[in-house]
């Protein structure tokens, strides 16, 4: 008997020592990969700084480059280091959105004017509150110029007509989604900003996510630079908080893509609303229209993610079919999206049945495809060192 217990444990520490020779094999190439695909990013497009954060199975590591200024003395880029998401916000409203629907406060299949109500008798009576967030409304990307408050917003929204019959088109739309964001939190009897820095963001565990950047956190605040190298940050206007206001860490976000695939603790209610917002309403090009997630059955090869990410599915309609029933969430499928601002850019990609995925935050606007590729890369080398 002792001596048949001592060779269990002979094995047992075998087996031990092997899987932990083997992860620290692996980490080498995947840091590697990702130094590999980021430094001719920088090189190429003059990124002062860059931020990776990867997660595995919950487990984390940070990679940074460069810095959060050009300014003389500024901070190395770090875990901490404050990033515009731009239109990755897009997916923490549609997250309050299922929250709001999963409770039984907000139908999806309810006129967006049942809860807008300075939208009744428009034709908003007969577009639905998920057509708000599967870009299927026929609504433009951008806010017009010459609308700069709420009340130029709602008589622009009420001359507004549809361009073609409602659903038979995507059409990718900040105010498709900020009309959403507004339905949710009356359906939740809750301020927006309310309902996401009060209740979203702390049931995610995410401490360092702002609307409002408070003065304590300011210095972590990276400086964003436009394609032509010149300062800018955010400057809000009408629908920024839901579609493109949000700022925050790679810290957070690994912890934000944990909880998408997970693998953080949350509570039912929230886990309910991030299955919801997995849920494939519509097909379109070569992806899924989930509740603003954009999802690809795994594995997908890279220029079909690259078609899915191009200036053409942003700035271009494309037909539209709605999913009867709607598509399940899908452990083997690839979820992503990219967001923007003038200074800044943002890509988060993951697969919840690999327990794997990517977070790719910078302070200078530069072409999705770029960061896709960069992204591509990263999850191959992550898969493969888990073999």
């Amino acid at each position: 008997m002792a001596n048949r217990m001592k060779t269990k444990l002979k094995l047992f520490l075998m087996t031990i020592t092997c899987a932990a020779a083997s992860a620290s094999a692996t980490q080498p190439d995947v840091k590697a990969a990702v130094d590999a695909a980021i430094a001719p990013l920088r090189t190429q497009y003059g990124i002062p700084g860059v931020a990776v954060g990867i997660t595995v199975g919950g487990k984390h590591a940070f990679y940074n480059y460069g810095v959060a200024s050009k300014t003389a003395g500024a901070p190395a880029v770090d875990s901490e280091t404050l990033f515009e998401l731009g239109s990755l916000t897009k997916t923490f409203t549609a997250t309050l959105a299922c929250r709001a629907q999963t409770s039984g406060k907000l139908s999806f299949d309810a006129p967006a004017s049942q809860y807008v109500s300075a939208l009744r008798g428009s034709p908003f009576d007969h577009v639905s509150v998920l057509n708000l967030g599967t870009h299927t409304t026929g609504l433009p990307l951008f806010v017009p110029d010459s609308v700069t408050n709420d009340t130029q917003m709602t008589a622009w929204l009420r001359d507004w007509q549809p361009p073609g019959p409602i659903g038979s088109r995507r059409v990718y739309s900040n105010l498709g989604i900020g009309l959403l964001g507004r339905a949710a939190a009356q359906s939740l009897g809750v301020p927006f900003r309310d309902a996401v820095q009060n209740d979203l963001l702390p049931a995610f565990g995410m401490t360092h996510t702002w609307l409002d950047v408070p003065a304590s956190s300011m210095p972590r605040y990276a400086q964003g630079y436009d394609k032509h190298d010149a300062p800018v940050r955010l400057h809000p206007g009408v629908f920024a908080d839901e579609a493109y206001g949000l700022r925050s860490t790679t810290g957070d976000l690994v912890r934000y893509l944990d909880a998408n695939m997970g693998l953080a603790p949350l509570d039912a209610a929230w886990q309910r609303a991030i299955a919801c917002t997995h849920t494939g309403y519509f097909t379109s090009g070569v992806f899924t229209q989930d509740l603003v997630w954009e999802q690809y059955p795994w594995p997908v090869a890279l220029p079909t993610l690259q078609r899915g990410n191009s200036p053409d599915a942003l700035y271009k309609g494309m037909p539209a079919r709605a999913l009867t029933p709607p598509l399940p969430p899908q452990a083997q499928a690839l979820l992503n999206k990219t967001g923007s601002t003038n200074g800044f850019s943002t890509y988060v990609a993951f697969i919840p049945g690999q327990q794997i995925g990517v977070v790719i935050l910078a302070n200078k606007s530069y072409p999705n495809e770029a960061r896709v590729n960069a992204a591509y890369a990263i999850l191959d080398a992550i898969a493969k060192a888990k073999r």
